[in-house]
């Protein structure tokens, strides 16, 4: 049987998901999120997979000589920014995820792929 677009249907189906995939690439490369420290002396960047892009450092953090605390506060800032770059990764990602997925369980850079490898359900929740 042919689809829509006059292949079989089996092709027809790996270009619909080649599709998908692409327009979730483009949306994971524009996602960047910035997180502020509690005091607003330390601001990190990251983009979609949680890579630190940008680390803004108010130079009013020198007047306190605690590397530990700094350091702390540089992980906190980050990881917060990971986190919401994270989430909106898997909202950009979920046309491609199978339908139970959740945030908490899922790896947005791999479980798409390996999920259509093993014949699974199909996937995105339209």
């Amino acid at each position: 049987m042919y689809g829509s677009s006059g292949l079989p249907g089996e092709a027809a189906e790996r270009e619909r998901m080649a599709r998908a995939f692409r327009r979730v690439q483009e949306k994971l490369v524009d996602i960047e999120v910035t997180a502020e420290s509690d005091d607003g002396l330390i601001a990190a960047t990251v983009g979609a997979r949680g890579e630190l892009r940008a680390l803004d450092l108010d130079p009013r953090l020198y007047r306190d000589p605690d590397a530990t605390a700094l350091a702390e506060n540089i992980l906190a800032t980050v990881r917060a920014a990971a986190d919401t770059a994270g989430r909106q990764a898997f909202d950009a990602a979920v046309e491609v995820l199978p339908r139970h997925a959740t945030f908490e369980d899922t790896d947005v850079a791999f479980d798409p792929l390996l999920h259509r490898l093993d014949g699974g359900v199909p996937t995105g929740r339209e």
